[in-house]
């Protein structure tokens, strides 16, 4: 629901602390977190935490502008800034409708450091940004220096040893103390954990092999490699020991490796999976092209090349191919949908990498940004290139021409989407929230 909402400037938000924060924390933030969510995101959390009381336990109604002055941001970027903090935990929001719509912002702490180089995701990312030099610094700074205490005698005293209870006055417990609570990192999608242990002849797992923590560190390790069904049965099953147990270190090690050898040792990274919204068009034209315009931008391009390929799971070059857009050529998610609709439509539904890295090379001289921007470069070019070949006496009219994108069609912006388009531009829809 949250990525169709239109925060405007005027709606208030209330933020809520659900932690006790010390020093120790925001260092926390700033050393581990700011590299993988970026500064903007950092200071938005730090900024959140200005906005509470002197208690640090509930701030007053605030209204969207004042983070917009206080930041001196766009409210697009602050809206991009906050889902990053939702996505590493460090942030909950609740949304009511109203005639001004009122937003709450649960603030948790960070992960201590040692959950945090212990976690199958945010380990491996922190790694890949900062790289080796940068990520031993910081294991050095949070390693615990150890006491050879073997020639010791422990000597503490035990609590019953030094106190003794007495009848006293009765008292109800309260639960509305504060405390130290950490989000949680949550993942939309989820394995079959049902074929997956169906797989597994009985005789080589134990009945309480896949607890909850277990079925939480596949689920990540499958986010964060990637992995297919087939490919995370056969690491699972390579990691049992002994007493039927998954071996948690083993099944984090295979997985790794199985990454690098297939991505030629390189580690992944996080990508922001959606156009971002200032870069979104506004909502309201339902003619097909502005039908056309919103699949692009609020599919992730791992989503678009799934629905081309009929639900199926991508091949692993063409999910390189596009991880290479993304990340190294740090194309938006939006522009990498338009770019591979007309090459697979006009290049019979292959990604030819050599035809794509040209496309890609002018793209990034125009700085084309947006779905709008990309749809109409291609008809340009297109366009071009098609009289071109008109003046080359070789080609002839009975050469088969190829097909287009529906989007070159000059009428397409006036015209409504058939039941059937709209059935096909929703089936590539189905799977987001």
């Amino acid at each position: 629901m949250k990525n169709n909402l239109t925060i405007l400037p005027a709606d208030t938000y209330t933020v809520v602390n659900k932690t006790i924060l010390n020093n120790n924390d925001r260092k926390l933030i700033t050393m581990l977190y700011q590299p993988i969510i970026g500064y903007t995101a950092t200071s938005l959390y730090f900024t959140l935490i200005d906005d509470l009381d002197k208690l640090e336990l509930i701030s007053d109604d605030l209204t969207h502008h004042h983070l917009m002055a206080t930041m001196q941001l766009k409210l697009e970027t602050i809206i991009k800034a906050r889902e990053k903090l939702e996505a590493v935990g460090l942030l909950k929001t609740y949304f009511k409708k109203a005639n001004v719509n009122h937003y709450v912002y649960l603030l948790f702490s960070p992960i201590s450091a040692n959950e945090f180089f212990n976690h199958p995701i945010l380990n491996i990312v922190l790694y890949n940004n900062l790289g080796k030099a940068e990520y031993d610094k910081l294991i050095s700074y949070y390693k615990v220096p150890r006491l050879n205490l073997k020639d010791y005698d422990d000597i503490t005293s035990k609590f019953d040893k030094v106190f003794s209870t007495t009848p006293g006055k009765n008292f109800d417990i309260n639960e509305d103390i504060t405390d130290k609570n950490k989000g949680e990192i949550l993942l939309e999608k989820s394995i079959d954990f049902n074929l997956l242990i169906s797989s597994i002849p009985k005789d080589m797992i134990n009945e309480k092999c896949f607890t909850n923590e277990i079925k939480t560190l596949i689920n990540s390790l499958v986010f964060t490699y990637n992995l297919d069904e087939s490919t995370i049965i056969s690491l699972v099953r390579d990691s049992l020991n002994e007493k039927g147990m998954i071996d948690k270190t083993l099944i984090r090690k295979s997985a790794r490796n199985y990454y690098q050898f297939e991505s030629a040792g390189r580690l992944p990274t996080l990508i922001y999976n959606r156009q971002p919204d200032y870069l979104k068009k506004p909502t309201g034209d339902n003619s097909k092209w502005a039908r056309m315009v919103y699949t692009f931008e609020n599919t992730s391009p791992y989503d678009y090349l799934r629905a081309k390929y009929k639900g199926a799971e991508p091949t692993t070059r063409d999910l390189k191919l596009v991880e290479n857009l993304l990340i190294d050529q740090k194309l938006s998610p939006g522009v990498v949908n338009v770019l591979l609709a007309y090459v697979l439509k006009v290049n019979n539904q292959k990604l030819n990498k050599n035809f794509i890295e040209s496309i890609v090379g002018q793209w990034k001289r125009l700085n084309i940004e947006t779905v709008e921007d990309a749809m109409k470069i291609t008809e340009k070019e297109h366009k071009k290139m098609k009289k071109m070949i008109n003046k080359t006496p070789k080609f002839t009219k009975s050469n088969k021409e190829e097909p287009l994108p529906a989007w070159f069609d000059k009428n397409i912006e006036n015209e409504k989407p058939t039941d059937s388009e709209k059935e096909e531009l929703e089936s590539i829809l189905k799977e987001l929230v």
